[in-house]
């Protein structure tokens, strides 16, 4: 207190921020009549030391993530007296110790693709029905074929993927678990009917199964080949938690993943080109070829 001109009151209140803010083990010596670090506390992290303080690829990749998504949602809606402060103490936990948090940012980022834009009314409707265990009458908009329908759904959850926002929902229009995109639905009324619950097991067999966001219960398997040159960069990524890869002795990469419904498997498959060979089922390597076809089709007529 002497050295740094503070009274008791600021050095308690510093002592309680690296406490409860940076996770310091300080606790009060009787014996030695100060301050110290406990050795016997619970450790967080690989290590702790003052004055420096990083963090792992993940924990940054999470920590800007948190900060992107909060700063992008409603302040005033669902999460509105919640939002601030936390994204206030996000702040101060990414800019610790020689790092402020401005440079931490600047020297950082987390880019999206492709994100679509979310009706705020509709994500806070959602979100009250989610947590209030409520049903939702839902005007969706289902892009495949351009048709809007009005549905009674059961939320259970929703999924933040690629970007985008989706909810898991027991549709009472088709008596079955269904995947809504959010920025496709149009219009929601909060109803008073209780939601039907389904277990978290149902859901993962259902909508976890097959590959991304398009699932089912009918599951396949796809074998994938990428050559050489892109096994390099395939053989790290994790294209679902169920795949199975393996290196091959001429340096390409054999990948099996698990699917139900096609459509976002096909996408990832077609962006490698000709550096990613189809070896089964049949079915979806005809879907590739007749969407190559096609593609050449359309580029000699330009």
């Amino acid at each position: 207190m002497d050295s740094l001109g503070i009274s008791r009151a600021t050095l308690n209140r510093d002592l309680a921020y690296l406490r409860n803010r940076f996770n310091a083990p300080i606790v009060f010596d009787h014996y030695a009549g100060g301050y110290r670090f406990d050795k016997n506390a619970k450790q967080v992290g690989t290590q702790y030391e003052l004055p420096g303080l990083w963090f792992s690829a993940e924990e940054i990749h999470a920590l800007l993530t948190m900060q992107h998504l909060l700063s992008n949602l409603d302040t005033g809606g669902l999460l509105g007296p919640h939002i601030k402060p936390l994204l206030s103490r996000l702040t101060a936990l990414i800019g610790a110790a020689d790092n402020p948090a401005d440079e931490v940012v600047k020297r950082i980022r987390i880019l999206t693709l492709g994100a679509r834009q979310v009706h705020l009314d509709s994500f806070q409707a959602i979100g009250s029905a989610l947590l209030r265990r409520k049903r939702l009458i839902v005007q969706y908009n289902a892009r495949g074929t351009g048709e809007t329908t009005e549905r009674e759904i059961s939320p259970q959850r929703l999924i933040h993927y690629r970007d985008n926002w989706y909810l898991d929902a027991w549709c009472h229009l088709r008596n079955e678990l269904r995947s809504f995109s959010v920025d496709a639905i149009r219009r929601v009324e909060l109803l008073d009917a209780k939601a039907r619950d389904l277990s978290e097991k149902r859901l993962n067999d259902v909508l976890g199964s097959g590959y991304g966001i398009f699932a089912g219960k009918k599951v396949k398997w796809a074998t994938l080949t990428f050559s050489p040159l892109r096994s390099r960069w395939v053989a790290t990524e994790q294209w679902h938690p169920r795949q199975i890869g393996r290196l091959r002795k001429d340096g390409s990469y054999e990948l099996k993943v698990p699917y139900s419904n096609d459509p976002e498997l096909l996408m990832d498959i077609l962006k490698y080109g000709a550096d990613c060979e189809v070896e089964g089922p049949v079915e979806l390597r005809e879907r590739v070829a007749t969407e190559v076809e096609k593609m050449a089709n359309v580029l000699k007529q330009t």
